[in-house]
């Protein structure tokens, strides 16, 4: 071995460090075995430098092949990247405060957050976007807030969040996906931690009553549906292609509240549930409610017609649904193997013709800490192991093979990823139309990727060509707090506006106060007086306010309306009252409002905070506040 190669080496210790660090302190013995070795990660890291041969290059001007939308993770936003480019194109606030767009602060915004408002966090894990037959149809994306137990709805034509729902009776909504076909009717969420009902603080230590729920919310009016009561701690999900069945893993079949606990049995469960069961026990009134909640609550717990629970290896994470409709992938996160799960037995399941194990068709072993499994459409899936740090490809039906006893080799290449991935997304693979181009790979650490900043370092999205018989690792991109899942749809499934329409609903709630003042937003700039609540109205074009001077009294209810008149794409104001906490973005024809307390008296100024004209710095104008 060269003394070039033996330095190299020396400088890949922390990551097998880390590996051995993580197995000790997470899953003990349950985890021994091989970890690879450093020449065979010394070995990848050069096959990367020679796969960057520019082929994913996107030139200046040129747009890139798909959309992808990731979830923001601990800022609770969403964000638009492009790939192959991996260039961040913008960022949707969600369950945040954004004062570049004034999100949590404009009242439209606070319209759409409701009573959460009052939270200033979130934690966004998974984005997923509306199907019909199947496939994108790109009308809305949906993402969940672990945090504070949400889930939220972004148009897409205008890459807005427009309805935020807190789900009731349950704590921290994490695994969410969609019904399927005939078209996304549902959004099924999980709730992860089990509570009393009711939660009073009353027999809180009593563990065997505590419960928590799977979720179906409607995907139009974001009502929740109904919601079905579980056994163990659930964790991901996902949907069937005939829009009868949804999977979701359960971890913490023990129910216990403590770390050792929660990995005594070796086996938990994948729950299946029936939905055209669950509507009719809800439309047969067979059903109770919670509390103050108005939302039917069906029991799917052991022994229940409407679920059945199959049997997998250990403290399983991921639920992925392959294209073809034919197989739930359960992932085992504690044991090296994923669980393959017909769906087509799942009927004779509910029929109590089969034992619920007699539809695992196939068990490989790949690795591990297997999370997240994740498809191309040629009949192979890629899996992300935690421990390993490399996702595996494998095939699926030489996989169940090996487990009906056959000798073939399912396992067709692992590649080392940087570092610990969790969740990994291919190019439509939620979709009947996955096309095996691109995947994917969230990392939980980027170590000696980057240059350091600090004691808090960026995480890492990995870009992999799988187009060809070989995974090529092709791009590294540092990404903020957790991004922690992903979706990627091709460009010409999403057709985003231009500009506004006038008559959109986003803003239809200060348009409803505007006609009840007499406003013509379009046209009027005026100030309305109610008692100590001033309404002031303006318009805005390119480099002015319409309106640039207005007196209000000390300790005044302020709010302010700004309708941008400017048709040119791009030529978006904004609006920024100096020392009062306030900003907002108004592109070309939106109206946009913000209320806010006049509480000092004197000359303040109010700027266009969003570039717009080269006279941009004029674009101003003066609230006086007289004493009270």
């Amino acid at each position: 071995m060269s003394d070039d190669t033996k330095n190299e080496l020396k400088n890949l210790s922390r990551r097998h460090f880390l590996r051995n660090t993580s197995v000790a302190g997470v899953a003990g013995a349950t985890l021994a075995g091989g970890f690879g070795s450093a020449a065979a990660l010394l070995q990848s890291q050069k096959a990367r430098a020679a796969s960057e041969s520019g082929e994913v290059a996107i030139a200046p001007g040129e747009l890139d092949e798909y959309y992808g939308f990731w979830s923001g993770g601990h800022s609770g936003e969403v964000r638009i990247l492009g790939v192959p480019s991996m260039r961040e194109l913008m960022r949707i606030p969600v369950f945040n405060v954004d004062s570049a767009t004034g999100w949590g602060i404009t009242n439209e915004s606070k319209h759409i957050l409701g009573d959460s408002a009052k939270f200033l966090n979130g934690d966004a894990h998974h984005p997923h976007v509306s199907m019909t037959d199947g496939r994108y149809d790109g009308k809305y994306l949906f993402i969940n807030d672990k945090a504070n137990t949400r889930v939220a709805r972004i148009r897409l034509d205008i890459m807005k969040t427009d309805k935020i729902t807190t789900i009731p009776n349950v704590q921290a909504i994490h695994g969410l996906r969609l019904q399927k076909v005939p078209h996304t009717k549902y959004v099924f969420a999980n709730a992860e931690y089990f509570i009393p009902h009711p939660n009073d603080g009353q027999n809180m230590a009593d563990l065997e009553n505590h419960y928590t729920m799977f979720n179906a919310i409607d995907a139009e009016s974001m009502d929740v549906a109904w919601q079905v009561i579980v056994d163990g701690n659930l964790d991901n999900t996902d949907a069937d292609y005939t829009g009868r069945f949804v999977a979701s893993t359960c971890y913490n079949s023990e129910k216990a509240a403590d770390l050792a606990g929660t990995m005594r049995e070796e086996r938990d469960w994948a729950v299946v549930f029936d939905v055209e069961a669950i509507e009719k026990a809800v439309e047969a009134g067979d059903y109770k409610t919670i509390g103050d909640s108005k939302v039917p609550v069906v029991d799917g717990r052991h022994g229940s017609k409407l679920t059945r629970y199959i049997p997998v290896p250990k403290n399983p994470h991921g639920l992925n649904t392959s294209p073809d409709g034919k197989y739930f992938i359960a992932n085992g996160k504690l044991s090296p193997t994923c669980s393959i799960i017909a769906i087509d037995k799942l009927p004779d399941l509910f029929a109590d013709k089969i034992e619920p194990r007699d539809t695992v068709v196939g068990e490989p072993e790949l690795g591990l800490g297997p999370l997240h499994t994740t498809f191309d459409g040629r009949g192979n899936a890629y899996t992300t192991l935690f421990i390993d740090s490399q996702v595996a490809k494998w095939n699926i039906e030489d996989a169940i093979k090996s487990y009906n006893g056959e000798d073939v080799n399912y396992l067709r290449q692992k590649i080392d990823v940087h570092y610990q991935p969790g969740h990994n997304h291919a190019s439509l693979t939620e979709s009947r139309d996955a096309d095996g181009k691109w995947l994917v790979v969230l990392s939980k650490f980027s170590k000696d990727r980057f240059l350091p900043v600090g004691p808090l370092r960026p995480e890492n999205d990995q870009l992999i060509d799988i187009s060809g018989e070989e995974m090529k690792l092709v791009h590294d991109g540092p990404t903020y707090a957790e991004p922690h899942d992903c979706i990627l749809l091709r460009a010409d499934q999403v057709n985003p506006s231009k500009l506004w329409d006038r008559n959109d609903p986003f803003f239809a709630v200060t348009r409803e106060r505007a006609e009840k003042d007499g406003i013509e937003l379009t046209a009027d700039n005026k100030v309305i007086r109610d008692g100590n609540k001033v309404r002031v109205y303006m318009t805005s074009v390119a480099p002015q306010f319409n309106l640039t001077e207005f007196k209000v009294k000390q300790g005044d209810e302020v709010t302010v309306t700004v309708t941008n008149l400017d048709q040119i794409e791009d030529l978006t104001h904004g609006f920024c009252m100096v020392n009062h906490g306030v900003s907002m973005e108004i592109s070309p024809q939106q109206t946009a409002s913000v209320t806010f307390t006049a509480d000092k008296p004197g000359v303040h100024w109010y700027y266009c905070n969003w570039f717009c004209h080269a006279m941009h710095m004029e674009m101003t104008g003066r609230m006086l506040v007289e004493p009270a």
